[in-house]
């Protein structure tokens, strides 16, 4: 107790610091989504759907990371697994900036995604080190406001960033965003777990507790259904800003639309918090996933039938996507408990194979969606209802009862 009692930060500097290093995942996907268009013209011209592999390359990297990083986090502390992640992020961002074909930027953007994985799970382990229960929840709940902000801002970002300059040198703003908030916690916030807390790192115990958790059925079912969210979520950010550019010929007003849908979604965690303790977790997610898929059933039909056209077709678009973001904002967090609830015994090893194993099902199930693309929403719209109807089945299959 000493250790962490000696130096703390206070409460609100720490809560932005916690924000930003949560921030830098989005910040590395959502700041690419108005450079698609001009990284498909250059590195992909014949197959232009390529270019979305942007997205799922940096996730799939994250994937595979958050698997590992919260094991090395316990045995060589938090602060030296953040930064030595922030080294990796930032070569692979600089590798990307100097790719001169897409399969490098997407092993780089696969480099980035590993890296990235350090402030994904570590930054939370601190979180957990200084803070139990409610308070715990009161801090997570003001970090993700700061973390909201990141999204909403990152694309606007990236379009001024392009016109100053090109499309290579987000990658350096992706460089400068690492030193700032790396250089931020080297300096200011000390270790929070203890020599004589941390335990050995071991590749047999980590294979050992994927065979552990994925025997667990509500568990593994929590999991895949996390996956298909996931699935949802990837497969729409990968390809909404080439449907405002093909489908609307509005690619100059995506960042303010999209800023303004990642703003309105940040509703969704207030009304969740607020549903879950009436309804259960479980009740929650079943009709979000029940309300989504006759959202995306109806905008299907109708894109199919030709009832949508004009400044209707793009109103009911964009009310489509501000129910996607809803879905994260009412599911993720409800799902990653369900399948967090029985890992007691393994909670830090646990929580990086649910965050691992569902990140990387969810990009093997969003890269199909996403090469699906064909100048509308359709694909899009398709793929949301038939993943919200996955998700929902295995929820069903769970059970009705919360624990």
């Amino acid at each position: 107790m000493n250790f962490t009692q000696k130096k703390h930060l206070g409460q609100p500097e720490f809560i932005a610091l916690i924000g930003m290093l949560f921030a830098t995942v989005a910040f590395s996907i959502d700041a690419m989504l108005p450079a698609m268009s001009d990284i498909a013209e250059e590195l992909t011209p014949d197959a232009p759907n390529r270019a979305t592999l942007i997205i799922t390359s940096f996730v799939l990297g994250m994937g595979l990371g958050t698997l590992v990083t919260g094991p090395l986090s316990d045995a060589f502390g938090r602060k030296k697994v953040i930064l030595a992640g922030a080294v990796v992020y930032s070569l692979g961002a600089a590798l990307a900036w100097a790719a001169q074909s897409l399969e490098l930027v997407l092993a780089a953007r696969v480099l980035q995604g590993l890296g990235a994985a350090g402030p994904r799970v570590a930054a939370l382990a601190i979180v957990r080190d200084l803070y139990a229960g409610r308070q715990m929840a009161r801090v997570m709940s003001f970090a993700m406001i700061v973390f909201t902000l990141v999204p909403a801002a990152a694309p606007l970002v990236g379009s001024w960033i392009i016109w100053l300059s090109d499309w290579r040198s987000i990658f350096i703003a992706f460089v400068v965003f690492a030193l700032c908030c790396n250089g931020w916690l080297a300096l200011r916030q000390p270790e929070t777990l203890a020599p004589d807390r941390r335990r050995r790192f071991s590749m047999r115990k980590i294979r050992a507790g994927i065979v552990e958790v994925m025997a667990i059925h509500r568990v593994s079912l929590s999991i895949f259904a996390l996956g298909f969210v996931f699935a949802i979520l990837f497969s729409t950010i990968s390809t909404v800003q080439q449907i405002f550019e093909q489908s609307f010929d509005r690619a100059d007003e995506f960042p303010y639309w999209f800023g303004a849908v990642a703003l309105l979604s940040g509703l969704a965690s207030l009304l969740n918090a607020h549903l879950v303790m009436r309804l259960g977790m479980r009740r929650v997610i079943v009709l979000t996933l029940v309300v989504e898929t006759a959202i995306s059933v109806a905008l299907s039909f109708a894109i199919l039938v030709g009832a949508l056209t004009g400044p209707v077709y793009f109103a009911a678009f964009v009310l489509w996507m501000v129910s996607v973001f809803f879905v994260a904002g009412l599911t993720i967090g409800n799902l990653n408990a369900l399948g967090m609830e029985p890992l007691g015994h393994l909670a830090g090893l646990g929580a990086s194979i649910v965050g691992s194993v569902s990140t990387i099902v969810a990009v093997i199930i969003a890269l199909p969606i996403g090469f699906a693309f064909d100048g509308t929403p359709l694909p899009l719209a398709i793929g949301t209802a038939v993943c919200s109807i996955c998700s929902l089945f295995l929820i069903c299959v769970m059970g009705s009862e919360d624990p």
